[in-house]
């Protein structure tokens, strides 16, 4: 099964910081519209980005969503540990009885690989920030914020490609 809670939080702090740095409102309606995400599924991203301060929103008519932190101190890898917590990236089978060489060496040998493979990738992760997410979008100029994107926010930026 396919896990989109890193990815949807990736691109939640991202809308976030580019609605920041324009100076332009960001709530949890806004995000799912603009991700065409369950709102609930958002919220829910949201409870672990607050406790791990990427994010800090404030409640009420005028309420808001900011970064906890400037961006530039926010990486990927803080995103991705924050929403995926201690989930492993691939599943070791259960241990199986000891019956030949293979069977007795395959689970430990795969636990050892695909820790190996975490850490690199948890690595590249720690070396991106969200301000160079953003820096790299204006340099592409593949994305861009529209006011546009529903009727109901029209007021507000949401990201979209």
């Amino acid at each position: 099964m396919l896990d989109y809670r890193f990815p949807t939080a990736m691109q939640m702090v991202f809308c976030i910081a580019q609605s920041q740095k324009a100076g332009q409102r960001c709530t949890s309606a806004i995000l799912a519209t603009g991700l065409e995400a369950n709102s609930s599924f958002i919220r829910k991203l949201m409870v672990p980005l607050t406790q791990h301060g990427i994010i800090v929103s404030t409640l009420g008519r005028t309420g808001s969503i900011n970064l906890g932190r400037p961006a530039e101190e926010i990486s990927l890898r803080d995103i991705y540990c924050a929403v995926i917590e201690d989930k492993r990236l691939w599943a070791a089978r259960p241990d199986v009885p000891a019956r030949c060489v293979v069977s007795a060496n395959a689970c430990t040998y795969f636990k050892n690989i695909v820790n190996e493979a975490e850490e690199a990738s948890l690595q590249v992760l720690a070396h991106h920030t969200v301000a160079d997410a953003l820096a790299e979008f204006e340099r592409g100029g593949k994305y861009r914020c529209t006011k546009d994107l529903v009727a109901e926010h029209a007021e507000n930026v949401s990201c979209s490609k």
